[in-house]
């Protein structure tokens, strides 16, 4: 597929490389990662992602960015949003995951406006202020390094661009976090290695939340990157949060 918008080569430093294990982790599941996300959330995550993309509030011409836009949804639904002048990049480092997203966008007949672009999120291979909104969707908690990874959403967003990410979280209630534990520890590495074959990669699922910040603590770190009008909202007793947010630059350079 095309790309809408012409990447600068932009020199970064790498750092420390995305974890060998949380690709393999991607590659193993990719192509039941549909079925098991619907299995596990009861159907859910579809409610959430189409709440979390109406906060964006996308205009008619925008053009978005999905960063860790794996298997498409959120791509979709933005793309639906933003009229016959809009575009939606689907941005993901695993090329297992894009192929999946790749044959959704074209069952759903948006080839023209979806280009997928393989990457890594923590070097976003575009300019400044190219988006007008930058989404992302249970992707941050895999980073090897979460802020730096929403300063590059921050950095490709023009003025009064937004931000919406949706991630996994704790529930809020003592005796409904119990009864989450023992489904995440117990049923959900279960449920892969029935569907899957592999038990280990839905072992993985619930310690990437167990170790993802608390709500405020994400917000307070959106806010240090730049960010105003950051907010969040918890979904299903706070399984899910949807964090929105907005760049405003004091002068246009």
């Amino acid at each position: 597929m095309s790309r809408p918008i012409s990447p600068q080569g932009k020199q970064c430093d790498q750092g420390e490389d995305k974890s060998k294990y949380v690709h393999r982790h991607f590659t193993s599941i990719a192509r039941r990662y549909d079925l098991m996300n619907t299995v596990l959330s009861f159907g859910m995550h579809y409610l959430w992602k189409r709440r979390s993309v109406k906060q964006l509030n996308l205009k008619s011409g925008a053009v978005i960015i999905d960063v860790c836009g794996g298997t498409a949804d959120l791509a979709i639904l933005a793309a639906r949003n933003v009229g016959p002048g809009g575009r939606v990049i689907l941005y993901d480092i695993n090329r297992a995951m894009i192929e999946g997203g790749i044959r959704k966008i074209r069952k759903a007949s948006l080839e023209g406006k979806i280009f997928s672009v393989q990457g890594d999120a923590e070097c976003l291979s575009f300019p400044e202020r190219s988006f007008d909104a930058a989404m992302v969707g249970f992707g941050v908690r895999n980073l090897t390094d979460m802020e730096k990874g929403f300063s590059e959403m921050y950095r490709v967003l023009r003025h009064k661009g937004k931000l919406m990410c949706l991630e996994f979280s704790l529930p809020s209630f003592y005796w409904f976090r119990l009864l989450y534990d023992f489904y995440s520890f117990r049923v959900m590495p279960l449920a892969g290695k029935i569907l899957v074959g592999t038990r280990e990669a839905y072992s993985y699922l619930p310690d990437t939340i167990r170790r993802f910040p608390p709500p405020d603590k994400v917000a307070d770190m959106l806010c240090n990157i730049g960010f105003s009008k950051v907010a969040y909202q918890r979904v299903t007793n706070g399984i899910a949060v949807i964090y929105t947010g907005e760049k405003n630059e004091a002068e246009l350079g």
